[in-house]
């Protein structure tokens, strides 16, 4: 197949996706060594659907899905591992004297001149997304690579320290894998006769690895060393921390390995340190919460809580609302179990209960510290509360987590922790409830008319809508419709009015009631809102809100 070489620069302006200035501003700004697709992708002036059309219909290349597609592993010899890696690249098939590619960049003429001159054979292109490509490259390339080897070697000889040694490079492709698919946790489980690899891919669990369970002792002994933790104990539950760079992406790995009846089950959670400082206005927060939002936490002193089950983006929140306060006159200590992400200029300690520093013990050496702004991991008990809401009523700041199910059901939370009402009244600025929710794929988004239950679902909360969309599903977001996820919020601003109905042991419902005149946005009128807006669906949002 032969290809008229033209630049894809050109290709997108002639088709009218991008302006000449645009493209020139994109190869401007771009990084060194970065191809100019990515850096379109990345500054959002394109999305891979359409960098895909222009290429299949102006150069006449097929786009094909390389999920679905059986790949004739025979030929991963014909051209290196790492010459794949570097230009994203996966052969696929061959007929004849032609060899069929999947490429990423179709467009690269030098690596499709690399090939052709190495194999000895013509080089048929065909598209594929970046991510189904790293994903074959790892499953076919990476893994058989390194089966083969700890198959051939002796389970007791080898050497767990040594870069080349199998089971290093196993652990590794396990973590570049994890990194590649942007997942918040891989999952290792052993089973009676195997060992399940699952990825927690925006918020949902998937399969993505079924090893054998006679390499299953150098695995874990693997992930036990790398996170310093005693390689002879698999009795008791352990913890671990690892920071390290993958595929010079800098992340900070918490490990947790637990015992169970077929052995030690791990959980990687993966703190992709590229992401963490995320400004305020990144975080989903609508235009209302948003403002209400900055109101309470610019407050020179007072109390506000960020709630939600674990996972649902807390701490991003803090520490968007950290960074947002981290200036040079403001002096910020945190207290946290245990500290995920380090930032520059606010003073951050670690608990440590084996020596006798706790939440609460920390918090009240904090105060002696002259602090600005407080926070707090997580108010865990009555001590740290007390503390805590005492510190906001001398003058400071006070930020920290507690784990409700909204915001109003913080207050009777509180209440429970034998904190005295009138502390909590008097102390307690706001509160944010969150969750997250998986964001509809753009590259196959598609219009539908909503059913009768959706519109009801709408009507019932004041909301009129005549169109809803939903991801039919393609190669980007692995045919499931989601790619990536964003936050849902209801913001409660604890105004005088419900003040004096807490100190009148007046009912959550009352003040519900209140807050709905005044024009609150709950959980799920906010997800119903996105959805609207062709962010989400009606099912996700259900799916992680509570309807009244």
């Amino acid at each position: 197949m032969s290809i008229k070489r033209k630049l894809l620069g050109d290709l997108l302006v002639d088709a009218g996706i991008i302006s000449e200035s645009q493209l020139q501003d994109s190869l401007r700004l771009k990084k060194d060594g970065q191809k100019l697709g990515d850096a379109l992708l990345e500054r959002g002036l394109i999305n891979e659907r359409q960098l895909v059309k222009v290429l299949e219909f102006q150069l006449g290349i097929p786009q094909i899905n390389l999920y679905r597609y059986p790949v004739d592993t025979n030929l991963l010899d014909l051209i290196p591992k790492e010459f794949a890696f570097r230009n994203v690249l996966m052969p696929i098939k061959r007929d004849g004297n032609h060899l069929v590619v999947a490429m990423y960049d179709p467009m690269d003429y030098i690596a499709l001149d690399d090939m052709r001159l190495s194999t000895g054979l013509q080089i048929s292109p065909v598209i594929a997304t970046k991510d189904e490509i790293l994903s074959a490259l790892h499953r076919h390339y990476s893994m058989a690579e390194t089966f083969e080897e700890i198959e051939e070697d002796s389970l007791n000889d080898a050497d767990l320290d040594s870069e080349e040694a199998p089971a290093v490079r196993l652990v590794n492709q396990i973590l570049a894998m994890g990194i590649q698919l942007k997942a918040s946790d891989i999952h290792i489980d052993p089973q009676e006769a195997r060992i399940l690899v699952r990825y927690r891919v925006d918020g949902i669990l998937r399969t993505e690895r079924i090893l054998s369970k006679n390499i299953y002792s150098l695995l874990i002994a693997r992930i036990k060393i790398m996170a310093n933790m005693n390689i002879t104990e698999s009795r008791l539950p352990q913890d671990g921390r690892i920071k390290l760079d993958i595929n010079s992406i800098p992340v900070d790995l918490r490990i947790s390995l637990l015992p169970t009846v077929y052995g030690e089950k791990a959980v990687i959670r993966i703190l992709d340190l590229s992401n963490v400082l995320l400004h305020l206005t990144q975080l989903g927060f609508n235009k209302v919460n948003l403002q209400t939002f900055f109101g309470l936490i610019e407050r020179p002193s007072g109390m506000v809580l960020i709630t939600g089950p674990t996972g649902s983006g807390k701490t991003s929140t803090l520490y968007g609302a950290l960074n947002h306060l981290n200036k040079e006159q403001v002096n910020i200590i945190t207290v946290e179990d245990p500290v995920e992400y380090q930032l520059k200029g606010i003073n951050q300690v670690q608990v440590n209960p084996s020596i006798g520093l706790t939440f609460a013990s920390g918090l009240r050496s904090i105060l002696r510290q002259d602090p600005n702004i407080v926070m707090i991991g997580e108010i865990r008990d009555k001590e740290t509360a007390e503390i805590a809401v005492r510190a906001s009523l001398t003058g400071h700041f006070v930020f920290s987590t507690l784990h409700t199910n909204s915001a109003l059901t913080t207050i009777p939370r509180l209440l429970d922790m034998e904190v005295e009402p009138y502390l909590v009244v008097s102390a307690l600025s706001g509160v944010v409830a969150q969750r997250l929710i998986r964001k509809v794929c753009k590259d196959c988004m598609v219009e539908y008319t909503p059913s009768e239950m959706e519109k009801n679902l709408f009507q019932k909360r004041g909301i009129k809508v005549d169109i809803l969309y939903r991801g039919s599903g393609c190669p980007s977001c692995q045919n499931t419709g989601y790619r990536g996820r964003m936050a849902i919020h209801e913001v409660l601003n604890i105004d005088e009015k419900i003040q004096s109905m807490m100190m009148n042991n007046k009912s959550i419902q009352e003040i519900k009631q209140y807050t709905m005149r005044n024009g609150m946005i709950f959980l799920l009128d906010d997800g119903l809102l996105k959805a609207k807006n062709g962010m989400t669906t009606v099912e996700e949002v259900l799916r992680v809100a509570i309807q009244d």
